[in-house]
C-alpha cells in the first residue's frame, strides 16, 4: 500500500507500483499521498474515500456518467452469482499467456473490479488499478483484490496515469479512448477489449424488445483504434447462462437497451420469460499491440 497520510485520514488502498503511475488529471504531474488527501506538486489536491479509492475526477460529470448506487448493486449480484465467470477466466488466460511475469494492468471502465480479480488471481506477480466513473463502483473496486487499486476519473477528459505506465488495458463492454490509450500503455504493452457477438443474449432479445448488437461492431472497434494499435488475435467466447427472471432483467439493465425501453413493460415482458431461461454470452477478447 501507499505511503502514510500524515494527518492520519484516509489512504490510497492500492499498491505502490499503482499509486507511483497515477498523475494530476489537472496538470499532468506526479501525485504524493499528504495531509490533505492526494495531490500534486502545483497544489492541485484530491480527496482520498475512506474505503480506499482517489477520487480523480474533474469538472462537472455529465447526468448518466457512471452507474449509480442500484446498478452497482446489481451488477455486483450478477457477477458474484458467477454468470459471466468464464469472460473473467477467458481474460485471465489471455494476460498470463501473452504478458507474463509482473505486469501492472489497468481495467479502464472496470466498475466493480470484478474482471481485474479475476487477473490478477491468475497472474500473481501483477499489480492493477480500475478506472470509472462511478464512486458507488470504485468503492468495491478499492476492495476487490488486495494486489488493486481503484480511482474514479472520465476517460473522455484523459486518463489519470503517466505516460507508458500500463503494461496491460482491459476494455470490457466500455468506451475506449483511442489516443488515451496509446499514450498510457507502454511499448510492447497489451490492449484487450471485449465485446458482445452478434447472439450476445439472443434468446432476451425479441421478447424483451432489445437492441440487436451493431454488426459493424468490429469494423468500427478497428477503425477507431487504426494508426494506433495493431491487432493480434481475436478469441471468441460463447457459454449458456441459466438465468433467474431477477438475473435476466439485472443483464437487461447492464446493458444500452434499459434506456430505451418503458421500465413497467420491460417488467411485463420479464414476468413472461420461463424461468430459468437458457441465455447464450457471446463475446469476442480482441488483442491488440501499440504501434
Amino acid at each position: 500500500m501507499t505511503s502514510t497520510n500524515t494527518a492520519g485520514g484516509p489512504r490510497p488502498r492500492m499498491p505502490e507500483t499503482a499509486f507511483t503511475a497515477l498523475a494530476c488529471p489537472a496538470c499532468g504531474l506526479d501525485l504524493a499521498a499528504t495531509g490533505r488527501g492526494v495531490e500534486c506538486r502545483a497544489g492541485h489536491v484530491f480527496n482520498v474515500a475512506r474505503e480506499g479509492y482517489v477520487s480523480l475526477l474533474t469538472g462537472a460529470t455529465p447526468p448518466g456518467t457512471g452507474d449509480d448506487k442500484a446498478m452497482v448493486a446489481d451488477r455486483t449480484r450478477f457477477q458474484q452469482a458467477g454468470h459471466y465467470a468464464p469472460i473473467g477466466d477467458a481474460l485471465a488466460r489471455t494476460v498470463a499467456r501473452e504478458a507474463p511475469g509482473s505486469p501492472f494492468v489497468v481495467d479502464v471502465g472496470g466498475g466493480t473490479g470484478h474482471y481485474l480479480a479475476h487477473v490478477l488471481e491468475e497472474v500473481p506477480g501483477a499489480v492493477g488499478l480500475t478506472v470509472d466513473a462511478s464512486k458507488f463502483a470504485a468503492r468495491r473496486a478499492a476492495r476487490a483484490h488486495p494486489r488493486a487499486g481503484a480511482v474514479t476519473a472520465d476517460a473522455w477528459r484523459g486518463l489519470p496515469l503517466r505516460d507508458g505506465t500500463a503494461d496491460v488495458l482491459l476494455n470490457v463492454f466500455a468506451p475506449r479512448n483511442a489516443e488515451e490509450f496509446s499514450r498510457v500503455l507502454a511499448p510492447g504493452g497489451l490492449l484487450v477489449v471485449v465485446v458482445p457477438g452478434a447472439d450476445h443474449l439472443a434468446e432476451l432479445r425479441a421478447p424483451l424488445g432489445l437492441l440487436s448488437v451493431d454488426p459493424r461492431k468490429d469494423e468500427r472497434l478497428e477503425k477507431g483504434l487504426h494508426g494506433r494499435f495493431d491487432p493480434v488475435g481475436v478469441e471468441p467466447l460463447r457459454f449458456t447462462m441459466d438465468l433467474a427472471r431477477e438475473d435476466a432483467a439485472t443483464v437487461v439493465g447492464m446493458g444500452p437497451s434499459a434506456r430505451h425501453l418503458d421500465p413497467a413493460e420491460l417488467a411485463g415482458r420479464i414476468a413472461a420469460l420461463p424461468e430459468p431461461v437458457a441465455v447464450t454470452a457471446s463475446v469476442r477478447l480482441h488483442l491488440y499491440r501499440p504501434r
